[in-house]
Order: structure tokens, then sequence, then C-alpha cells
């Protein structure tokens, strides 16, 4: 599935079988995750992507061909491919262990073709193997929601009390790695939105209702959701010393706010890709919470009906892409 440029619908092609070049791996892609920064990119909210593109960068798939100077990835190999695709190594980002900072970084269904298809290719050293026992379609949320959701909730440090604003694929991931650690959250919806609350209950959530509520003091906040207005909204939640986390690469802007709800040694920080430290540490814990992903499948084909429905807030956990041939692990 072929995005033309912005603001068009995705378009279905035939297109030459990728190959690896030094470096890289070809995947038979056997799911790929519906992201909402698929959703920005689309709808043109991300500038300057590259043109015509495959979107996608939550990918499951097994290795079929490698090319040249590969080493610790084999033919068969169950991988995983995420957002970063691939960072110089040189400047002081990589180099200084931020290498989701590099200027130069490349990113997966972005500025590289992606998984919305049956094949696609990746260099091998930004590829992860897929925890055992997930299969293909509730692994790939693992990629994104799981991997840069974690980075941001990895900032929340040792917060007791953790407010997710935005309840969609990342919330429903790391709310059950926050259970596991003996941690509260909260779970704020669009105000009346039951159905999510209530997913989010199940899940575990100690409270969940409207993001215009304010049912308890929060340690920290993490905004899944891509709007700027819950900031000031979760900084009046949070408790001095705490810290409002924006996970998301693209937000509307951010309305002007008072400084007392500043004050008291608060503060507001943004996530910006990941590392493959992170994604090291994330499948490595996956397994042990366990975490169990919530999957809407849908077949490659149905690439616009799968944004539409997330664009519209219809989807309750996370949107999965099934190329043809593939059974997607079930």
């Amino acid at each position: 599935m072929v995005l033309p440029e912005p603001g068009r619908p995705l378009e279905w092609r035939l297109l030459p079988d990728p190959q690896p070049s030094a470096g890289q791996v070809r995947v038979r892609v056997h799911a790929c995750g519906v992201c909402r920064t698929d959703l920005h990119i689309v709808d043109g909210e991300l500038a300057h992507p590259k043109l015509p593109l495959v979107p996608g960068h939550q990918i499951v798939g097994t290795v079929d061909q490698l090319g040249d100077e590969v080493s610790g990835i084999a033919l068969g190999d169950r991988v995983g491919i995420p957002w970063l695709g691939w960072t110089c190594g040189e400047c002081r980002y990589c180099l200084s262990g931020r290498e989701n900072l590099c200027d130069r970084a490349r990113f997966t269904g972005y500025d590289l073709d992606g998984g919305y298809a049956e094949l696609t290719v990746a260099d091998a050293r930004f590829c992860f193997p897929v925890p055992a026992g997930y299969p293909d379609d509730q692994a790939a949320p693992l990629l994104c929601a799981g991997l840069i959701g974690f980075r941001a909730y990895s900032m929340t440090g040792d917060a007791a009390r953790i407010g997710f604003y935005g309840f969609g694929a990342a919330a429903h991931v790391l709310l059950q790695v926050a259970r596991h650690e003996g941690r509260e959250v909260y779970a704020f919806t669009r105000p009346g939105d039951i159905a999510s609350q209530q997913f989010a209950r199940e899940l575990g959530a100690d409270w969940a209702g409207g993001t215009d509520e304010r049912p308890a003091e929060l340690d920290a906040a993490i905004i899944f959701a891509p709007a700027g207005d819950l900031v000031p909204l979760a900084l009046r939640s949070l408790a001095k010393g705490g810290t409002v986390v924006c996970a998301g690469i693209h937000m509307s802007d951010i309305p002007s706010f008072p400084y007392d709800i500043l004050w008291g040694e608060r503060s507001v920080r943004s996530v910006a890709n990941l590392t493959r430290a992170d994604g090291t540490a994330f499948l490595d814990l996956a397994p042990r919470v366990p975490i169990e992903t919530t999957v809407t499948r849908y077949p490659l084909q149905a690439a616009n009906e799968a944004l539409a429905d997330l664009r519209a807030g219809r989807l309750q956990g996370a949107a999965v892409l099934i190329p043809p041939g593939s059974s997607g692990g079930q």
C-alpha cells in the first residue's frame, strides 16, 4: 500500500521485490501494526516523507534474504522492525548513547519504505528478535506502541501514581507494565468515551474517566494523545516535583498557561524515537509481565479503512495489517 502524496488515500500497487543491500536483510512481512505516526504522515502533519512511500514501522516477519556483510541474523529468523531504521553512529548523539536524537537518522515507513507490504528490507543492526510465544499480530504493536511507549514510561521515574492521557495502543500496553510494577494508573479519555474507559478498567486501571476530571494528585503523566491542550490539564493534576511526558512525535500547539501550575519543580518533557537499548530492554520485559496486546486485524488492502478507524477513535488496542498469504500468526 503506497502513499502517493500526503492527504491522499493509500494505493494498492504491485512493486518490484526489494533487494537487500550490504548490511540489510529482506523480510517477508507477516503482520504490520498501524500507528498514529502513520496517520500523521498520511495526513501531512509530518513534513517531507519519502514519496511515494510504503508506510508502516511495527513490522513482524521472517528473514528470507541476506545482503552482504550481515552477521547475527540467519535466514528464517523471525524479527521485528521498528521506527528507528538507521543512524550514523558518528555524531555526538550516537556516541553518547542517544542515537534516538541522531541528526541523520532515517525512519522506517517515513524515510525508508516500511511494512504495509508483503516484503520489505531493513538494516540488520536495527532488527530485533521477537519474543517466542507471541503470534505475529500480537507482537506487532510491541514494535512502536510498546517500544516508544516504554521510553516515555521510563521518564516517569519511580512515580507511584501515573496518569495516561489518551488510551490507545501505547497506553494499553504500558498500563500492563505499570500494574506489573505495582503502580496506580489513572486513564484519561475523551469525555464520554465510555468504551475506552471500560477497556482501561478491564486491563487494571485504578480509575478511568474523562480528561475534564481530576480524580487524584498524580506523580507523573504521559500524554499519548496528540492534543497540546492536554498539557495544562495534566500539569494541574500533577504533584510538586512531577513530570508530564509528551510521548508523541506530533502534537497540536500547547496553549499558554500560568506559571503557577509549572512551579514547584514540575517539568514538561518530550520523548523522541527510541534507541536499540530501549528495544532490547522492553522486548525482554514483555513476556515476563506478560504483556497481552489487544488487536483488530485488517487485510493489507484495507489499510485505508484501518487508518480511518484509528483517526475516528473506533479502535480499542491496536490495528494490525495482515498481508496476502500470511496468517498473522493465527
